[in-house]
């Protein structure tokens, strides 16, 4: 009897196998269906984040325009910290003044370099580390292209002034957050397109 019943069941053994490689392969199928959908998330993010920054940084010049320049600092932490206006032609923290136009340059050419990585984007951190570089460099941008002295020229505006230390903006602290988010992920080796490496 249990000969029997071996012999009969033998041929039901491939047949399930073969159910479980075509489960396998239908999996491997929908995984890359599944990924777009995935990668769609995490571009929105990283412009959701590029989009609050950008904003933030444009809003809170444009009150320092009007409401600060030209007008005494104002103390927010005694001398420790102070909302100063001024105007940088140099790079983040007022480095580099001679070199306005290069720094636009370089600003536009990060933008580009986000927006090609966004395509292969599947990591949310990298979403929000890339949203916050995109945010910060557009608007500096902003201000490279629209401020005097003129196009690609412009002065950027700074106001955050801890004692001790550079004038900065948002658009400035985005970048530097965001660079440092980069630096965290790539040292963790978590790579944009969501595979971890170790070497």
């Amino acid at each position: 009897m249990a000969e029997a019943e071996r012999i009969i069941g033998t041929p039901d053994i491939p047949e399930a196998a073969g159910q479980d490689e075509a489960g396998d392969e239908s999996a491997e199928q929908a995984s890359p269906d599944e990924k777009p959908g995935r990668g769609k998330r995490k571009i929105l993010v990283l412009f959701a984040v590029a989009v609050l920054a950008y904003a933030m940084d444009l809003i809170s010049k444009m009150i320092v325009v009007a409401k600060l320049e030209h007008h005494e600092p104002i103390e927010i932490i005694g001398d420790w910290l102070q909302f100063n206006a001024i105007r940088n032609a140099g790079a983040a923290f007022g480095i580099g003044e001679a070199f306005t136009v290069i720094f636009t340059c370089i600003a536009a050419a990060v933008i580009v370099v986000i927006a090609r990585l966004a395509r292969k984007l599947y990591s949310m951190p990298w979403a929000i580390a890339l949203g916050m570089l995109l945010g910060g460099a557009l608007g500096n941008l902003t201000d490279r292209i629209f401020r005097a002295p003129g196009v690609f020229e412009g002065a950027v505006v700074d106001f955050i002034a801890p004692k001790g230390f550079a004038v900065f903006n948002l658009a400035d602290s985005a970048i530097v957050c965001g660079g440092f988010l980069i630096v965290i992920l790539s040292f963790r080796g978590l790579d944009p397109d969501g595979t971890v490496h170790k070497d």
